[in-house]
């Protein structure tokens, strides 16, 4: 198991690209619908029960959060989306937030896509897919609170989601994840191995 990933500190939250980190080295952003466990994926991930916070009220990640794993690598917490009862110009600006930092970028080097396995493949997963098709960036999706259903209700949702998405030009990993049982932090520690220790 990759240590590198428990060493992941919060360095800072930016409202616009001016205010992130230098564009250098290599980045994973983790995107998904608001509440679909996306703050609890990254704790898991990081063995840290509070490096990305949870909360009740869905949508409280409204800027960009950055979490240093080295001097090069990093983890990015991107805007929750599409659930949380704010006002339109707020997800106006998560919108513009979100459109800029994925296509200006230059240290972005993949996504992981965060959904509630009870509820995959929302309006915003579709735009998010279509935009790493469009850009080539490599996208990875963790069905998250496996264990909400049984283990052969959660497998018939993974070959569903990896069937709609087998018809895409464009490859996409998809895997199952609970936060709670700690399903897939193996699976989903590989994967970030190898996307940050591929070479440019």
């Amino acid at each position: 198991m990759n240590p590198l990933y428990h060493q992941a500190k919060f360095i800072l939250s930016a409202p616009d690209l001016k205010s992130t980190p230098a564009d250098t080295g290599r980045e994973v952003a983790f995107a998904g619908r608001s509440n679909a466990g996306k703050s609890s994926a990254l704790n898991t991930l990081s063995r840290q029960k509070s490096l990305a916070r949870t909360s009740k009220t869905p949508g409280r990640t409204q800027l960009l959060n950055f979490f240093n794993l080295n001097e090069q690598q990093r983890f990015v917490d991107l805007p929750g989306y599409g659930y949380a009862k704010v006002p339109e110009r707020v997800k106006r600006q998560w919108h513009i937030l979100m459109e800029t930092y994925l296509s200006e970028r230059q240290s972005l080097y993949g996504i992981i896509l965060v959904m509630d396995i009870r509820h995959p493949l929302t309006e915003f997963d579709w735009q998010m897919i279509e935009w790493c098709t469009y850009t080539k960036k490599p996208l990875h999706i963790l069905l998250t609170k496996a264990d909400k259903l049984n283990y052969g209700a959660a497998k018939n949702t993974l070959l569903k989601v990896q069937r709609e998405l087998g018809e895409l030009d464009f490859p996409v990993s998809v895997q199952l994840f609970s936060a709670l049982k700690r399903t897939g932090v193996e699976e989903i520690h590989q994967l970030l191995d190898s996307w940050f220790q591929k070479t440019e």
